[in-house]
């Protein structure tokens, strides 16, 4: 396992390397750098972020003026990146909330260079950035966020994971997840007639880029419901239900048509995973490319390691759960892992930091997962309230089922809200 994670490391720097030259070259060449995707040229502005395998850019389409953040995804391995991909892809579908991002669309390309495939996700650009921007401009600045408008932010924030920790889907053979769509779009006639193609946000569905025939060069997008071409869809099912078996044992009693509770892990909560709307007051929890069934038995040491390795590489270390870093035997990891993430995201709102990356983690050699593992943090002095702590504590908590569930979250999150107004 230690191997094959130093290999994903090596394939994530080579990748890294070459997109980090493409972005510089166009930079220094003063003209943007284009990609070609189902039949539509983008300019590439900037990179707007990176992480594993994954770059995100601020795109424009070349014809319309729209602009998107585009997210890049190195699939070096061929079909078995894809399906990882395409498993983030579904995510992003499978919740319907105003505090989950959208996906806009998606296309799956070969890579120019001949080394496995792309996957490209189009999404919404939100200019204001993310929560750690606001963290990283009230450091400079000298400034914290007001409690009430910290309260407000997180509690959306809270509201988008009760969306993914309640969600339910109905079992049979011909049924859809009670929270999407299953509209189709129209399919197109005609690719001119889509590139100046504008939908509102607030028009009823999704703002899609739809081109569901492919194109020329490889690419297929998909539409609502992810038209994905028919060999990788049945590879993706196929995984899903081998890794459903594992983790609940006892779907294979349900009924057709009965609605089933399925709660959903983020796994990798933090404030650079929440963006702020253009409103400038509403979250939009992003990145779900650690997005599992929340709920996992783990009955042998294999099993156990395996988790604590995919933790390694998908969970930011200074907000990822103390259960993720020494998994047990004879337990079942749950959603109380986002609980853990959210306390740490809270008092990072307030501190500006992580609760286990201070001056003795960070400077003085210390170790983040012992700190993890035994709670070790305290509350900077502040005028913020004993109830914002109190809130924080209760999710702070290493025994998982010490810490409040979401509902839990949320209304005390209300109560201190209310203590404000």
């Amino acid at each position: 396992m230690a191997f094959l994670q130093l290999v994903r490391g090596l394939d994530s720097l080579k990748d890294q390397a070459k997109d980090a030259i493409w972005a510089l070259s166009s930079c220094l060449c003063q003209q943007s750098a284009r990609v070609k995707i189902n039949g539509r040229t983008f300019n590439i502005v900037k990179v707007l972020g990176e992480g594993g395998f994954s770059f995100v850019y601020l795109a424009q389409d070349e014809t319309s003026g729209r602009q998107f953040a585009l997210k890049k995804i190195r699939c070096p391995t061929g079909s078995e990146g894809v399906k990882e991909a395409m498993r983030e892809v579904e995510a992003y579908r499978r919740f319907k909330h105003p505090n989950i991002i959208r996906i806009l669309d998606s296309a799956v390309v070969q890579d120019p260079e001949g080394e496995g495939q792309i996957v490209y996700l189009f999404l919404p650009l939100y200019k204001r950035g993310n929560v750690q921007d606001a963290i990283n401009v009230n450091v400079v600045n000298g400034k914290h966020f007001s409690e009430k408008d910290m309260i407000r932010i997180f509690k959306g924030t809270c509201e988008a994971v009760r969306a993914m920790h309640d969600y339910h889907t109905t079992t049979g053979s011909q049924t859809q997840p009670q929270t999407t769509s299953s509209r189709m779009p129209a399919p197109s006639t005609s690719r001119d007639q889509h590139s100046n193609d504008h939908h509102s946000d607030e028009e009823e569905g999704e703002e899609l880029l739809p081109h569901p025939e492919g194109d020329e060069d490889g690419g297929y997008s998909y539409g609502s419901s992810v038209n994905v071409p028919l060999m990788m869809k049945r590879r993706v099912d196929e995984g899903d239900e081998e890794l459903s078996k594992i983790q609940h044992p006892e779907n294979g009693n349900a009924q057709p048509g009965k609605s089933e509770h399925v709660p959903y892990a983020h796994r990798d909560i933090k404030p650079g995973n929440v963006m702020i709307a253009d409103d400038g007051v509403t979250p939009i929890l992003m990145d779900f490319g650690s997005t599992i069934k929340a709920r996992i038995r783990i009955d042998t040491r294999s099993q156990a390691l395996l988790q604590q390795d995919i933790a390694a590489e998908q969970s930011t270390m200074a907000y990822r759960a103390p259960e993720l870093f020494d998994v047990k035997t004879g337990v079942t990891l749950n959603e109380k892992i986002d609980i853990w993430s959210l306390g740490c995201t809270l008092f990072a709102m307030a501190y500006s930091h992580s609760p286990f990356e201070n001056t003795q983690t960070t400077e003085q050699g210390g170790s983040i997962a012992m700190a993890v593992l035994n709670a070790q943090y305290k509350h900077p002095s502040s005028a913020y309230s004993q109830g914002l702590k109190d809130l924080i504590d209760s999710m702070l908590r290493v025994n998982p089922k010490d810490r409040p569930d979401i509902h839990q979250v949320i209304q005390a999150t209300d109560r201190v809200l209310q203590s404000l107004m």
